[in-house]
């Protein structure tokens, strides 16, 4: 279908992995992170105003808790809680994941966080959830990139990217236990130009994939087929989420900015879309908080 929309340019940090873009119900703002610098900024749509508010080793990716703090996940499998400007920390590492890191992450509406990591030297990456009380279990293996994963709107299904295979898988989920069966290709990218990245539901349930390589934002319909493409002026578009008091922004992060000359003039800014269609809040974190249901 044709673009629809000129994507606004809201600032530019110059990150090198622009990642994780979420939307803080509590504060009215947006966070996202620059991986490799373990950057953390914040923007508010209100006021316009924007700010770098951390800088710790490498993150991979973050959820909102519950009570607004901000988990996490980190090189080496730590995992850290922020909040209030104190880091405590939740799990020191994985030994499996000394080598590695984390990189995408999704609470799920239990409280639990499903969290993927990159491969290391000796194995391909692998998907973790993290229980509320601080456990660990292993949920798949053999990952190329661990990326984009959502929820359907019945909560009956759970979306799952991996970018080296350029594919998208769907799975049956179970809420109560947070178990995952069934994996399946829900879309397929392979033959095409860049690979599908970050990825978020809106409220009728298609799904939005960003396309690292691939200068452009794909919307995909329930049963996997392509309804809407919208370019971008860069060339690694990393993630994307719906944020706003309505939830009818879609912000979108970018990568590349130490080549900009093959990347794009804007590589590692900050977008936002108004497409005319709305988000659906993310689910909020609960680990170790001791509250229970649901978190959105």
């Amino acid at each position: 279908m044709r673009d629809f929309q000129v994507p606004e340019l809201i600032t530019n940090y110059s990150c090198e992995t622009g990642e994780n873009p979420l939307w803080h119900p509590l504060e009215k703002r947006l966070y996202w992170c620059d991986i490799p610098s373990g950057r953390m900024f914040r923007y508010s749509p209100e006021t316009g105003l924007h700010e770098s508010v951390l800088q710790k080793g490498i993150l991979g990716g973050f959820t909102i808790e519950a009570d607004g703090a901000l988990l996490l996940f980190m090189a080496g499998g730590s995992i850290q809680r922020w909040h209030e400007g104190e880091l405590t920390t939740i799990v020191e590492g994985i030994d499996d994941e000394r080598d590695s890191r984390f990189n995408d992450v999704i609470a799920d509406p239990r409280g639990r966080v499903f969290c993927g990591t990159m491969p290391t030297p000796t194995r391909p990456g692998r998907l973790y959830k993290l229980d509320c009380d601080g456990s660990l279990t292993i949920m798949l293996e053999g990952i190329g990139c661990a990326n984009g994963m959502a929820f359907s709107r019945d909560l009956k299904r759970m979306y799952f990217t991996d970018s080296d295979a350029r594919e998208i898988y769907v799975f049956d989920y179970e809420e109560s236990t947070g178990f995952l069966s069934n994996r399946r290709v829900f879309v397929s990218t392979r033959g095409e130009d860049g690979l599908p990245d970050g990825a978020t539901i809106d409220v009728e349930g298609y799904l939005w994939s960003a396309r690292w390589d691939g200068s452009c934002i794909v919307r995909y319909a329930p049963d996997g087929q392509e309804e809407r493409r919208i370019s971008m002026p860069i060339k690694k578009v990393s993630s994307i989420t719906f944020g706003g008091e309505n939830y009818e922004d879609l912000y979108v992060t970018s990568a590349g900015a130490l080549s900009r000359s093959e990347n794009g003039p804007d590589a590692g800014a900050l977008f936002r879309l108004r497409t005319g269609i709305r988000g659906v809040p993310e689910f909020h974190s609960r680990i170790c908080s001791g509250i229970s249901g649901q978190a959105r």
